[in-house]
């Protein structure tokens, strides 16, 4: 017995610091969000005091009444609402498309346009910046929503293509070609067969795509310049004050409601990400 647990004994020793890194990490992490959904409850008089609380000594829903009673805030939570979904939609049909011909068919190219979707991957948002400004000031296309959709959808596509390509090369294909002998088309194996298998990858690729779109500033501060109603909510937070100036208080808590829907949708799709993560990274 006792020589049994001297190595369990080793290795968790050893394990001690890299669980008190993780620890570490995860608490000042962590620490922001905490002090931000504290102070949206804390009433004005403890958020100004000199000697701050990290547990409130009193609660309140003041500041969360004036922030959704704040000018634009429900026009604004639509205008992202609309962005977001518009994204994901776009993204995952349009890339359930290209990854389906990349992994299944055979055609010249494939792999240089593989290439250039990994190339498109890695480079910087914001490089592009100042062409995508350009081509929508041309085109007449600045203060419209369409525009923030359309460059979201370009910005989540290429990650999107890799990991449901992955996906689909990792389905076995002699699943449709069975289908098809049943009398199925390419198109009705796909969906009946291919489709639902891909739930994980189209629950990861979502998850991306939903938190980009949400939470990107700079490109709904550039290409939204004239026509405030057609501002995100990030633009709008970042410039929410109150007729008294900044109300920290009322900041915090529309920061808070901001960040509630990414972390309701990464909560209800959590099983599936990494699964779908790791899954299309690794397969085809």
């Amino acid at each position: 017995m006792t020589t049994s647990r001297r190595p369990a004994r080793r290795r968790a020793l050893r394990r001690l610091p890299l669980n008190a890194a993780a620890t570490l990490t995860v608490a000042v992490s962590l620490f922001p969000v905490y002090w931000m959904v504290a102070t949206a409850f804390k009433p004005s008089r403890d958020i100004q005091s000199y000697a701050p609380r990290l547990i409130p000594r009193e609660w309140t829903l003041d500041h969360f009444r004036t922030a959704v009673r704040a000018d634009g805030f429900a026009q604004f939570w639509r205008n992202s609402v609309l962005v977001t979904l518009g994204t994901v939609l776009l993204a995952l049909i349009v890339a359930l498309g290209a990854a389906y011909a990349v992994a299944r068919l055979r055609w010249r190219g494939r792999r240089q346009f593989m290439l250039a979707v990994f190339i498109a991957q890695m480079a910087p948002w914001e490089s592009l910046i100042i062409p995508i400004y350009i081509i929508s000031r041309d085109t007449d296309m600045l203060d419209r929503l369409p525009t923030l959709t359309l460059v979201y959808f370009m910005i989540t596509l290429p990650f999107t293509v890799v990991v449901l390509r992955g996906f689909i090369a990792g389905i076995p294909p002699e699943l449709e070609e069975a289908a098809q002998v049943d009398g199925c088309t390419r198109l009705g194996a796909f969906r009946r067969i291919a489709f639902p298998l891909l739930a994980p990858g189209l629950m990861a690729t979502s998850l991306f795509g939903f938190i980009t779109a949400w939470n990107e500033f700079t490109y709904a501060n550039f290409l939204i310049i004239k026509q405030q109603d057609s501002r995100t909510l990030p633009v709008w937070l970042s410039s929410f004050q109150t007729t008294f100036g900044t109300d920290w208080g009322a900041t915090m808590a529309a920061a808070t409601l901001f960040a509630l829907p990414a972390l309701i949708v990464f909560l209800a799709l959590q099983r599936h990400v990494t699964s779908g993560l790791t899954a299309g990274g690794v397969k085809g």
